[in-house]
């Protein structure tokens, strides 16, 4: 099985202007609004919706980023590589949105909850993935989508960017 494009650079263009209209009409004030992207896809997806935001909003969208490494159900199994966790900001009684760039089982996003739980209390929480790709094993649904891509059991979705990759484009690849 070889991979194939499900999303060329356009596409994930109009996806992510979407999106951040979606974020802007369902916080109009974008009073305190803060985006906290999970490391890895989430951080280059939560910089291009702030930069999108802060347009609309005429001001600076604060970003963090989160590692949910030490937060994963499986954390004694997989002994994770850490990275930095950095939300520099209070988030209590803020309206916070996760970032991430694939949603399937609902796993990390789960993870990411708990981590931004140590953080503070935010006002609400909503959650925005790039592609949701179905597959979920948590009850948890995102609240701005960008795309839905089928895949099968034996596929993943490899999200590119190019900040990251060089390159935009979604992927659906063999599972590893």
């Amino acid at each position: 099985m070889t991979a194939r494009k499900a999303l060329q650079a356009e596409e994930i263009a109009r996806a992510i202007e979407s999106m951040a209209a979606a974020i802007a009409k369902a916080e109009p004030k974008g009073a305190g609004l803060a985006l906290i992207g999970i490391r890895r896809g989430g951080v280059p997806l939560a910089a291009r919706l702030g930069a999108l935001l802060q347009r609309t909003y005429g001001a600076p969208i604060p970003r963090g980023t989160l590692d949910i490494g030490l937060y994963r159900d499986d954390v004694a199994r997989v002994h994770p590589v850490v990275g930095p966790t950095e939300v520099a900001f209070p988030i209590q009684d803020l309206p916070v949105v996760l970032v991430d760039d694939v949603l399937f089982t609902g796993r990390t996003v789960r993870a990411a909850l708990d981590e931004l739980m140590d953080f503070g209390r935010p006002r609400r929480v909503y959650f925005a993935a790039l592609v949701d790709r179905g597959g979920r094993e948590l009850p948890i649904a995102a609240d701005f989508i960008g795309a839905q891509v089928v895949c099968g059991p034996d596929e993943r979705v490899e999200v590119r960017f190019k900040e990251t990759d060089n390159e935009d484009a979604v992927l659906v690849v063999p599972a590893r």
